[in-house]
């Protein structure tokens, strides 16, 4: 099992209004000139991915893509 933290970038379809940052435990949320929109940061495991994952899914919002990026242990 692989414990070592990581940020996570999503990628959906549409145009999230700023007041459902929130509601994304945190993630930053930073809508594209292609009509996207980014949520990315840090999660503490697995759980909480999936937890992010239902909250699109409860939206009706199209997953585009998710990405799991290591943070280097010097800055875990």
């Amino acid at each position: 099992m692989d414990d070592t933290p990581a940020t996570y970038v999503l990628q959906v379809a549409g145009t999230l209004d700023a007041h459902w940052a929130t509601w994304f435990d945190g993630l930053c949320m930073t809508s594209e000139a292609d009509g996207t929109t980014t949520l990315a940061g840090p999660l503490v495991d697995q759980a909480a991915l999936h937890g992010v994952l239902r909250k699109i899914r409860d939206l009706g919002l199209t997953l585009l893509s998710v990405e799991r990026q290591r943070v280097p242990r010097s800055q875990a």
